[in-house]
């Protein structure tokens, strides 16, 4: 007769547990999101989300370089431009904010990875992701010529330094296009991170604060994709694969583990899932309230993030979440 299985057994000493772990976050695995405005000595607080800030050129720099001393490896960019029209000029113009901002963290800090936002919402007067036809309320965005926008947008962020592409408009074609004209210009040795499966969620709510991008009639369910799916995400999936994506992401994160793991067993690219701003903001509200306990709360969910198989998590809880880990070092 075998002997009675224990499992207990391999539970019984903090260091032992340590040992026998499946699953270990690290700093290398974060990306803290960061919202960039014009102006100087800015760092306006956004009201939804406890501890995120807009902020300016010079602000994003001193975050970039807290960020980097943590040993998180990459920050992401999104932009808030001064001025908002229909054709996105903010997205690709040469002196936009995001160009801005990756140029002064590329010249501060050369070996922080900076992950750029490419997408149009933060910039059209409407809030969409692209083109519109004139007249149009629906928020029906026209795919093609939002490709032309994209393609120039994502070679003005390159050629402003960035690192890695990341496009979130979840148009048809996207990576295809974006790849061509990146390798047009001789960046064909900038990744692209695909937000690959990018769903139609309510957990956005406070990022639309934050980036000033919330749209002005109709919603983004033409184009980002309904909730209910899963089968539709890995055929996204595919398709940018097809196209080029060296990365992929999930997004949200927090309701979406199942299809984390999903795209993970379907593809050998690195995943990212994106803790979004509802989940973010759940969190800090719980916590102020002294409802939960925060770091614990926020530990657990990243872990479990990883765990269903994000090798990448972007996160406005990064900075924490690397203090933390330091503190138990």
């Amino acid at each position: 007769m075998f002997p009675v299985q224990r499992p207990r057994r391999l539970r019984s000493h903090p260091q032992l547990r340590r040992m026998v772990r499946e699953t270990v976050l690290t700093p290398n695995d974060l990306i803290y999101p960061l919202f960039a405005v014009p102006g100087t000595g800015v760092a306006n607080e956004v009201r939804s989300m406890p501890g995120v800030y807009q902020l300016s050129v010079d602000k994003i720099v001193e975050d970039a370089k807290e960020v980097y001393d943590l040993g998180i490896p990459a920050i992401i960019l999104f932009g808030i431009p001064e001025d908002k029209d229909t054709e996105a000029t903010g997205a690709w113009h040469d002196c936009g904010i995001v160009q801005k901002a990756t140029e002064a963290v590329k010249a501060a800090l050369p070996d922080l990875i900076v992950v750029v936002d490419t997408c149009l919402c933060e910039y059209t007067a409407h809030g969409h992701c692209g083109y519109l036809e004139v007249g149009d309320l629906s928020g029906r965005v026209l795919n093609d010529p939002t490709l032309d926008l994209l393609k120039k947008t994502a070679v003005s962020q390159a050629s402003a330094g960035a690192d890695i592409i990341a496009p979130s408009g979840m148009m048809d074609g996207f990576v295809q296009a974006i790849r061509q004209g990146l390798d047009e210009a001789n960046f064909e040795d900038i990744p692209i991170m695909s937000y690959a499966a990018k769903y139609a969620s309510a957990y956005y709510g406070p990022f639309r604060d934050a980036a000033d991008s919330a749209p002005q009639f109709g919603d983004r369910r033409t184009y980002q994709m309904d909730p209910s799916n899963s089968r539709e995400a890995l055929k996204e999936i595919h398709l940018d694969i097809a196209e080029g994506a060296d990365m992929l992401m999930v997004k949200p994160a927090l309701s979406y583990m199942d299809i984390i793991w999903q795209v993970k067993q379907a593809s050998n690219l690195p995943v990212a899932a994106y803790n979004v701003s509802g989940e973010y903001s759940m969190v800090k509200a719980a916590a102020l309230n002294d409802w939960i306990d925060e770091e614990k709360v926020v530990m657990e969910t990243l872990t479990s993030f990883k765990r269903a198989g994000a090798d990448l998590i972007l996160t406005y809880h990064a900075k924490d979440a690397a203090r933390w880990m330091a503190s138990v070092l």
